[in-house]
């Protein structure tokens, strides 16, 4: 194994460049790797099963070595032991004792933080209330549905008031207010400081919270930026109509013809139109003045990360390794 260092102090709470590793067999899960997580963000790591995410993780928390690598985690090379200490994990899949109860779980892994006995009671009656296990926090984990356990893995992850916070998958089995719960609970710790890095196969749950995303694909990062930029490209435009939906749809039905002709279509009254042209959405609004509807707002329909992401996985089946942005 090749482990190549550096020291140099930069804003990026994780900086692995050209990481490699091949296990048995040959399969080579990663081949060359590039990914920059910036301190104070909420990073996206995404790709299909088999993409070498989990890998990628385990690497980064010292589980697997790499074959070779460059770069730094915390500011520590990779595979230095020491930073561990300064992350917080929630792995994919996790299980716990069943007959430890939630507060029990929880100052396991604080002793094993080396959190101060009376720190780790305070923490973890703070951050099982954070996350909605309270009333269970005698329970014994055996009686846990899988959000539940999920709640409490996400506190055990918080446990050591970590500068970065690695979770795979946190909201896997979560109901929808568990979710809200969630994204909002990141969003303050990101306006914390801390560093975060999700691993979700819930891409509208990464669009809503992630400042930057990496896609991966055969073990290489295939795209990797800032959300926005991923997303900007320009594929059609909405006009929301205004006044009686009645009315309306009487005067829509008499235009039926030129606005299919248009590329046009009403869904939930809203004309969407397929075209990137600044004159045909021009034309689609006098048409529908001239009809006497009531324009409410035009804006544009940009690219979602779910397309992206099915662009990224359609592109072939051998891509470059992206570059971050």
């Amino acid at each position: 194994m090749t482990m190549l260092h550096t020291t140099e102090l930069t804003n990026w709470a994780v900086d692995l460049i050209d990481v490699h590793k091949t296990y048995r067999r040959k399969v080579k899960a990663l081949r060359g790797v590039h990914v920059q997580v910036g301190r104070g963000e909420v990073f996206g790591l995404l790709g299909p099963n088999g993409a070498g995410k989990s890998t990628l993780v385990k690497i980064m928390m010292t589980v697997v070595h790499p074959d070779r690598a460059l770069g730094t985690v915390l500011g520590r090379p990779i595979g230095h032991r020491g930073k561990l200490g300064r992350i917080g994990y929630l792995p994919e899949n996790h299980r716990y004792p069943g007959y430890l109860r939630g507060e029990q779980l929880l100052d396991f892994y604080g002793a094993l933080s080396k959190v101060p006995r009376v720190q780790r009671r305070k923490n973890a009656a703070y951050w099982l209330e954070r996350v909605g296990m309270k009333d269970w926090a005698g329970t014994r984990i055996r009686e846990y549905s899988k959000g539940m356990m999920q709640r409490l893995g996400l506190a055990q992850a918080l446990m050591n008031d970590p500068e970065l916070l690695v979770l795979d998958e946190p909201t896997d089995g979560v109901d929808p207010v568990g979710r809200r719960d969630i994204r909002l609970l990141l969003t303050e710790l990101k306006g914390q400081g801390k560093t975060i890095l999700l691993n979700s196969h819930l891409l509208s749950e990464i669009e809503l919270v992630c400042d930057r995303v990496a896609i991966m694909k055969e073990g290489l990062v295939a795209r990797q930026g800032p959300l926005r930029d991923l997303t900007e490209r320009v594929l059609g435009y909405r006009v929301r109509l205004g006044g009686e939906r009645a009315a309306n749809a009487a005067r829509i039905g008499s235009m039926s013809e030129k606005l299919a002709a248009m590329g046009a279509r009403i869904e939930d009254h809203v004309v969407q139109l397929a075209s990137q042209e600044i004159g045909r959405v021009n034309e689609l609004i006098d048409l529908l003045r001239a009809g006497g509807l009531l324009i409410e707002s035009v804006e544009p329909r940009r690219l979602s990360l779910e397309e992206v992401f099915v662009e990224v996985l359609g592109a072939g089946s051998h891509v470059g390794a992206a570059r971050p942005t």
